[in-house]
């Protein structure tokens, strides 16, 4: 920065005043930045001799504080230090911020009211208390006259021996100072029987107004009992009201409750009964227990009768054709040569015939003495 431009004295020069460096003009600004920075490039970087411009100097207050902008702000480790300490320090306060619990939303059916915390609680009222009180103040005296201005005697005092008589006479001087005596005398007492008479006046005119006060302030507590004891009553009535309305209501809704479950159940009963007894609910004991217990016992025990003749006609069958079959084997091979006489084989075919039919009923036999043994339990 050069210089600033002092003016000193020269005596050897015929003109009065002179400066360290010679004055010029500034350059004219340019109108675009670009320009502005070739015109500083090619004939070097201005430089103004006014300290005002300098951001480094402090105007105002010097004693308050004043932060430097950053790029004029030294950086150096302290201060890049200081300054992250300050931007945890905030992130810290925002972050308890956002973390400090609040107060929770409240339950269903209850609602948060704001209460007293401090030491001393205070009782809050619609109405606020009201006391009268009185002060007399004194009255304002009058400024004292200011004393006239008397100055210092100079000189030697001289006296005169004035003799009774010869300057004035005092009966007669006297009258006018004691005129003025009395009747300022008796215009203060004037005064102040008239201010005791308007004090009195100004007191019964309270009284009067307290007693009105405090009789229109029963009244109006008269009046706003009387209103609460009418709004009580007409609730009361209300609500009786709606009660005895819920009551007919409900007592109306048993009726045709009553009405339609009898209508209802007239024909339910014999119809409930009925389909019971069709779908076999209702059953005669001696009945269920032959169906259940005797019939299925006896056609077990039929049924195993059955098998046992079945069985006895199948092996009486098989024994006849064996029989046949052995008899048919027997007739079918040609007689042997020692036997020459026919009619004697004749009685021997006809014996045969009656030893088969004894075979028959010998086979048949135990049959029939089975079915015979077996009658009494099919009876049974």
């Amino acid at each position: 920065m050069e210089p600033t431009m002092v003016p000193i004295r020269a005596p050897e020069l015929d003109v009065p005043y002179s400066f360290c460096s010679q004055p010029r003009s500034l350059l004219s600004r340019p109108k675009y930045r670009e320009q502005s920075k070739a015109a500083e490039t090619e004939k070097g970087p201005r430089r103004y001799g006014n300290i005002m411009i300098d951001p480094r100097v402090v105007r105002g207050n010097a004693l308050s504080l004043r932060l430097l902008p950053e790029s004029t702000q030294p950086s150096t480790p302290e201060v890049k230090k200081q300054r992250k300490a300050q931007k945890k320090l905030q992130s810290r306060k925002v972050t308890q911020e956002q973390i400090r619990p609040g107060t929770p939303e409240p339950v269903e059916g209850r609602e948060h009211v704001h209460v007293q915390t401090e030491l001393y609680l205070e009782e809050i009222s619609d109405r606020i208390i009201e006391v009268d009180g009185e002060c007399q103040t004194d009255e304002f005296l009058d400024r004292p006259p200011t004393p006239l201005f008397i100055p210092a005697k100079t000189g030697k005092d001289v006296a005169t021996q004035i003799e009774e008589g010869e300057l004035f006479d005092f009966d007669i001087e006297v009258k006018p100072i004691l005129e003025v005596l009395i009747g300022k005398t008796v215009e203060q007492a004037l005064l102040e029987v008239m201010e005791e008479e308007e004090l009195a006046q100004l007191w019964s005119h309270q009284r009067a107004f307290a007693e009105l006060r405090n009789a229109e302030f029963a009244e109006l507590q008269r009046l706003e009992e009387q209103d609460r004891r009418i709004r009580e009553e007409k609730e009361r009535r209300r609500l009786e009201h709606l009660e005895k309305l819920r009551k007919q209501k409900e007592t109306a809704e048993k009726v045709a409750a009553r009405a339609f479950a009898q209508r209802y159940l007239a024909d339910l009963i014999p119809s409930v009964f009925n389909n019971l007894h069709d779908r076999g609910f209702f059953y005669d004991p001696i009945e269920r227990d032959i169906e259940t217990e005797f019939l299925p016992w006896l056609m077990s025990e039929v049924e195993e009768t059955l098998q046992k003749k079945v069985l006895g006609r199948m092996v009486l069958d098989s024994l006849i054709r064996m029989v046949v079959e052995k008899r048919l084997d027997e007739f079918s091979h040609p007689p042997p040569s020692d036997q020459t006489e026919a009619p004697a084989e004749e009685p021997g075919a006809t014996d045969a015939a009656p030893q088969v039919s004894s075979e028959a009923d010998a086979a048949d036999q135990p049959v029939a003495e089975r079915e015979q043994t077996d009658q009494p339990v099919a009876e049974e």
